[in-house]
Formats: C-alpha cells, sequence, structure tokens
C-alpha cells in the first residue's frame, strides 16, 4: 500500500469533495443565520458533530452486538448470521432517524457488497489500514463533505474478540462447517473470513447534516 499520512495528521478543517453535490442556497443562508442567532463558531459546530459521530456510532454498535448475542443464544451463529443479513440496516436505520443521520460500515474485505465504500471512503480506508500496518493510533476522524452542508465522521473498526472469529475468522478453525455453509449461501462475495483479533474490519461512515448539529446546539 502506497504511504499515506497518518489519519490523526489529517486537520479536521479540510474541505472534501462530494460527489459534485452543492450546497442549496436556501440550505446555506439557514445554516447560517442560526449560526449568527446561537454565535455559534465553525469550530464550534465541528467538535459537536464529532461528539455525534462518537456517540452514534457506539450507540450503533451496541444495539447491533446486543441484539446479535440474542440471536446467538436463541439459533447460535447460523442463526445469528441470517439475522445479521436481513436486521444489520435497519438497526442503523433506526439509531440515525432521530439525529437526521446516515449510518453504514465501509470495508475492502466486506461480507455484505452494500458494505464497499466509495471512492470518498476508500481513502480513509487506506489510512486506517496504513495506521495499523504502522501501529499508529486509531483516531476517529471528521471531514466537511458537500460543500460544507454535511460532515462525513468515519471510525475504524475492529475485530475484538473470538466471539467474532466464529464468522470472521478462518474456515475449518474458528468457523464451523455450518456456519461456512450459510455464509456462502447469504454472501457468494463474501470478503470478510480470514480476520485474527485486532485486525482492521471496516469502519463507521456517518453523514451528518451540519444544519442538524445547529439546530439542536
Amino acid at each position: 500500500m502506497r504511504k499515506i499520512f497518518s489519519i490523526v495528521g489529517i486537520s479536521v478543517f479540510l474541505s472534501s469533495c462530494g460527489g459534485g453535490e452543492r450546497v442549496s442556497k436556501e440550505v446555506f443562508e439557514e445554516v447560517n443565520e442560526a449560526m449568527e442567532i446561537k454565535k455559534l463558531s465553525e469550530a464550534e459546530i465541528i467538535d459537536e458533530a464529532m461528539v455525534w459521530g462518537d456517540s452514534i456510532s457506539m450507540e450503533a454498535q451496541q444495539q447491533l452486538v446486543s441484539q446479535l448475542q440474542q440471536a446467538i443464544s436463541e439459533k447460535g451463529i447460523p442463526g445469528a448470521i441470517e439475522f445479521c443479513n436481513v436486521q444489520a440496516l435497519p438497526i442503523f436505520e433506526k439509531v440515525g432517524k432521530p439525529y437526521g443521520v446516515e449510518i453504514r460500515r465501509a470495508s475492502n474485505r466486506y461480507r455484505n457488497p452494500a458494505d464497499q465504500p466509495s471512492d470518498m471512503e476508500q481513502r480513509y480506508l487506506e489510512t486506517y489500514e496504513y495506521d495499523v500496518e504502522n501501529g499508529n493510533p486509531l483516531s476517529p476522524n471528521i471531514q466537511k463533505i458537500n460543500e460544507g452542508e454535511e460532515f462525513l465522521y468515519t471510525k475504524a473498526i475492529v475485530i475484538p474478540g473470538g466471539l467474532c472469529l466464529s464468522c470472521h475468522g478462518e474456515p475449518g478453525k474458528e468457523i464451523n462447517d455450518e456456519t461456512l455453509k450459510v455464509l456462502e449461501e447469504l454472501y457468494p462475495e463474501d470478503k470478510a473470513k480470514g480476520h485474527k483479533i485486532g485486525d482492521l474490519r471496516g469502519m463507521w461512515s456517518i453523514r451528518i447534516p451540519k444544519k442538524e448539529v445547529v439546530k439542536r446546539m
């Protein structure tokens, strides 16, 4: 992998491209007016968006893990895989809806094709990969996108323990034949096997509208 700078060295004030999207005049004026009324600085809004990202990603992770553990206790690992196949995305939608944010996971070693990274997400995934390879801290990051109308919050996801290897480890070792069969049926393009504890699994990718942050400050 080509050498790129550690994510801790990327300025939170860097403005990234947003797929050619442009901010509407109405949204721009609405946000600026709210900032002036509340006397908010750009730095304060970015700090608050980072707090949102930390809190929302933690809530999404807790909701997913809690419901997966319940599925495992009721149906075993194969049943939990089937649960995740159907329910993971709706869980993220439910967590994100009160905040008006879009939550997803992105990975180069994806299981669900829906988790393939966009070009913009790919840049941050490569930075996390570089950090893992070089022993750098895996710090959350936030960037302006869509000409400042939104923020993109990212946070690395690592394999935390042995239970995760039951469906992300080595086939024939951590992954038994029954589980492997379910994975092959549900995810024929699966790239998420062969992991070890501490491996980078991917990252959280949360799009946070600036107007939603300002509105709640």
